[in-house]
């Protein structure tokens, strides 16, 4: 089992890492703080300190952890990271806690001025974290402890080849939230690049819901944002080869593209490739590995897609209410079981008599067959603004976004489950929300409806978006009413774009597959293409119409299981 899974259920949305059950205001960020146990108490739940103890038993060198808070009763964010490294030290006698004072000489002497600032084995490595490590950061901090033990980076030997030749510093800021799921593994690309090349390499995580003022000054409107040496900014979780490369050379992926693809890489076999590594791709890399099948999962972005975004799954069956990022989490785990999982992106594609390649920046695979389960991207309104504002005030991820709007305004664009879902999580964590439909009425579940009335959370019906407008950030957003034919301007600090998804089906389309008029890959009952051994499955496909888990994961059960039939003809 893969760390990050073992560590999954530990630190997701609702567990003993989010903030959202601490009523205690901090002084310095204003944001919500867990409450404190007693001096002697565990913050940590029994089950979860039975999990971590077994995992800290593959620590082999110790790992120190200089914690630096205010002094005195007025820090409880910092108490709390007090409280949790306290437990973790009290785990293993290899994790070591030092307690440190700003406006102390050592605080002076490492440069640390905010609290809590936590880093860890400053004798030997540059990584740090501003704010407590909450939630979804949990998980990259207990990673980042076992990386730190073992003195090992975990990159591939491309990466490690790449950072060797490195002669000037470089200094990593990502920028984080703690229900971001994309934003651990953003994190941990860098803590990696920290340890690899020790000093040379410092990495920072920023939690923006904590460090706001240094989130504002680097514009941040989005997470994971990553900047390097004030120079280079990346936006959104990058595979570890291209994160590494931009790392090494301060160039953006455009520039470098040409140069990755052309790397020559291993090459290996496979009886299927799965591209993507959401409910469809999981599912059939399940299917096809209990068949008795080679399948490498390909996934460039967060293992889950887009359910790993939705802070609640109320209609997947067995579960009355889970995390999207619990459930596929376990998904994942139990895949693990059966396939192989690449974080990488494909940037090729040949399909041939001799059965189809896939290409990666560093690996060629030669498949028997294609599973093509890449799933949908969000729509685009194509309004005046919402390209020029994105990252700096347009948003399409509530879940990943939402924290930096906390007391402030935002329009959420759009009239279905994922536009009314965002903005009931948004109105809980505190931002004041408009809902702007085109509309006289919602195509959303009425259960959904019902809530969004219980909030009486603004709406403007039957209004079409015409621009996005502000200067260097959103400041409103300009409205033309059906009814009146009039527009208006909304003051908000920031847009979340919610109106539907695009199939993304470039794989498809540079193999030849054949689309369906609304521009999804055309399959049959079996999930065939048009096109010999590949397959498609999930939202890529339209999802049977309905685009939920439950069609993604069956219509991956189904692909796969067409893919084992059909190459079991072919050895007939």
């Amino acid at each position: 089992m893969k760390l990050f899974d073992a560590i999954a259920g530990l630190f997701g949305k609702g567990s003993i890492m989010s903030d959202k059950s601490s009523p205690a205001p901090s002084s310095q960020t204003g944001q919500p703080a867990p409450a404190q146990p007693a001096a002697d108490a565990w913050i940590l739940p029994e089950k979860h300190r039975e999990q971590l103890a077994k995992l800290f038993e593959s620590l082999v060198n110790p790992v120190n952890i200089h914690l630096f808070t205010r002094p005195g009763p007025s820090d409880p964010v910092g108490e709390f990271a007090v409280s949790f490294c306290r437990d973790l030290s009290r785990l293993s006698d290899k994790i070591i806690l030092h307690r440190e004072e700003l406006g102390a000489q050592e605080a002076r002497t490492q440069g640390v001025d905010f609290s809590p600032t936590l880093l860890l084995e400053p004798q030997r490595y540059s990584i740090r974290y501003l704010g407590a490590p909450l939630a979804e950061e949990g998980r990259s901090f207990i990673e980042t402890i076992l990386m730190i033990s073992l003195r090992d980076s975990g990159l591939s030997k491309e990466s490690r080849e790449l950072l060797s030749v490195l002669d000037s510093g470089r200094l990593i800021k990502v920028f984080v939230s703690p229900t971001c799921p994309y934003c651990p593994s953003q994190v941990l690309n860098a803590f990696r690049a920290a340890v690899e090349r020790p000093k040379l390499i410092e990495a920072w995580c920023v939690d923006i819901s904590q460090a706001r003022e240094l989130a504002e000054l680097h514009g941040v409107s989005s997470v994971p944002h990553t900047v390097i040496n004030d120079q280079l900014t990346m936006m959104g979780l990058e595979p570890e080869q291209r994160f590494v490369a931009e790392l090494a050379t301060l160039r953006d992926a455009a520039s470098l593209s040409a140069t990755l693809r052309r790397r020559p890489g291993e090459t290996s076999q496979a009886d299927v490739v799965i591209l993507g590594a959401g409910p469809a791709g999981l599912t059939a890399g399940i299917y096809a590995g209990r068949a008795g099948l080679k399948a490498v999962i390909l996934e460039k972005n967060v293992l889950g897609g887009q359910v790993s975004l939705t802070p609640v799954v109320e209609n997947y069956p067995g579960f009355s209410k889970i995390a999207g990022v619990a459930l596929m989490d376990v998904t994942a785990a139990q895949a693990r079981r059966y396939c192989e999982i690449v974080n990488e992106e494909p940037v090729a594609y040949e399909a041939g008599p001799a059965g189809l390649t896939v290409k990666t920046a560093t690996l060629e695979i030669r498949a028997r067959a294609l599973l093509i389960a890449t799933g949908a991207t969000w729509k685009k309104l194509d309004v005046p603004g919402e390209s020029e504002f994105f990252g700096h005030g347009v948003n399409y991820c509530a879940t990943c976004d939402g924290y930096l709007y906390k007391g402030r305004a935002v329009a959420v664009v759009g009239g279905g489950n994922t536009a009314l879902t965002d903005a009931l999580y948004l109105k809980n964590l505190g931002v004041s929300v408009t809902v702007i439909h085109r509309r006289d009425r919602f195509r959303a579940e009425q259960y959904l409806q019902d809530s969004v009335a219980r909030e009486n959370i603004p709406l403007v019906m039957q209004a079409q978006v015409e621009a996005i407008v502000g200067d260097k950030a959103v400041k409103a957003v300009r409205v033309k009413e059906s009814k009146t034919g009039k527009s208006r301007e909304i003051a908000v600090d920031g847009v979340f774009v919610a109106i539907g998804e695009t199939a993304n089906t470039e794989p498809a389309l540079a193999l030849g597959c054949e689309l369906t008029a609304g521009g999804d890959i055309k399959v049959d009952e079996g999930m065939r293409t048009t096109i010999p051994r590949v397959y498609a499955a999930g939202d890529v496909t339209g999802g049977g119409g309905t685009r939920q888990i439950v069609t993604a994961v069956g219509q991956g059960a189904v692909a796969a299981m067409s893919i084992f039939e059909d190459l079991s003809r072919e050895k007939k």
